[in-house]
Formats: structure tokens, sequence, C-alpha cells
């Protein structure tokens, strides 16, 4: 007897079975297809946008060796480019190094793009710091103590990866608008991070001794 429910009980499912598939035959080989498409879809796209990212990198090396040669009009021509068209994660970096060529001829349009890049909330935060931080190298010979504030304090807290050259830079800031006592404190505390590259700690160290002798670098 048992035997005989089994065979009934699956013979029901068996036919509550075709019955499903009878109805939703087309939607679910529907689903199928759409599946399939949209993994080869995916595969094609990521194959696509690994071969950008590689020509960008050959693109951006190709550049770089325009700057070892020799060829800054070439470089700045090359990385512009790659900022325009390359694969986005070359697009920034060739913002930055586009606007180091053009620093060496024109500081002013160089900080423009600097600025761009630090105010643009779609670069990692990373890239920001870097533009202000090169921003900031640019206009110290020109700015005032405070706009120097304004760029690059935040830079020099203790956590941050560019502190060093901050705090050089908020050294000199202050040592040329004879104010030794900010001048002092930035430079004590860039030679007293262990962490300071040897040759930002030179430097801070022989601007110590201007500050320690009272003399400012515009005199």
């Amino acid at each position: 007897m048992s035997d005989f429910i089994r065979e009934v009980d699956e013979e029901y499912r068996r036919d509550r079975a075709a019955k499903f598939w009878q109805k939703y035959q087309n939607i679910i080989i529907a689903v199928a297809v759409l599946v399939v498409a949209a993994t080869a879809g995916w595969r094609i796209w990521e194959t696509q946008r690994l071969k950008a990212a590689q020509a960008s990198g050959a693109q951006f090396q190709a550049a770089l060796q325009l700057v070892r040669d020799g060829k800054p009009k070439e470089a700045e021509a090359a990385f512009l480019e790659i900022a325009k068209t390359g694969n986005p994660g070359y697009q920034v970096l060739a913002r930055l190094r586009a606007a180091d060529e053009i620093g060496t001829r024109d500081p002013k349009e160089a900080v423009q793009i600097y600025d761009a890049i630090a105010a643009d909330s779609a670069v990692d935060p990373l890239l920001q710091q870097a533009a202000k931080l090169r921003a900031a190298y640019l206009r110290i010979d020109d700015a005032d103590q405070a706009e120097i504030k304004q760029r690059i304090e935040p830079l020099a807290a203790p956590t941050s990866p560019f502190r060093h050259t901050a705090r050089e830079l908020l050294g000199l800031a202050a040592l040329k608008a004879g104010d030794m006592q900010s001048a002092g404190r930035w430079l004590d505390m860039v030679v007293a991070d262990p962490q300071t590259p040897q040759s930002t700690r030179d430097r801070a160290s022989t601007l110590l001794g201007l500050v320690a002798s009272g003399a400012t670098t515009g005199q």
C-alpha cells in the first residue's frame, strides 16, 4: 500500500512539474538567455576596460619617457591627451603630471590645474592632497603666510602622509614673513619626526639656523 501511495505521489509531482514547465517555459528560457547575455556582456566590458587601462598605461609610460628625454613640450601634450581621453585611473595622474610640466613655464596656470584637482570630489583624497601641496610649492615665493596656511596646514597633521613637506613649506612661509616663532615650531616638528626623509630634515635644519640667527629669506 505504501508503495502505491509513493508512486501516486511521484506521478502527481511529475504532472505538476510538467504543467509548471508548460506554463512558464518561455519565461524561464528568456531569463536564462538574459543571464547568459549579461554574463557575456560583463566579460566583454571587463576585457575592454582592461585593454583601455593597459593602453593608457603604455601612453603614460611613453609620456614619462619624454620627460626623461628632455622633451617637456611633447611630454606636456602627451599628458594632456591622456587626461582627456585616457582610462579614468590614469586621467588624474596625467593631469598632475601635465601641471608639473606646465609649472616650469607658467606657474599660475599650473596652480589653477592643481586647484581644480584638489577641488574635484571625484578625485582620490590622497591625490587631492598631493595637488594642494604642489600648488603651495609653486605659490611659496609669491603668496603670503596666510595663503600657504590656508592651503596646506591640514596636511601637516601627525597622521598625514604629506606632513613632512607640508611642515617644511609652512616653516618657510613663516620664515619669509618674519614669524620666527611659527617658523621654529614647524621646522622643529620636521626635524623631530623620526619618519622625516633625511633630505627634508637637512633642509629644515638649515632653515632652523636662519631662525636662530633671526634672519629671513628676504634679507
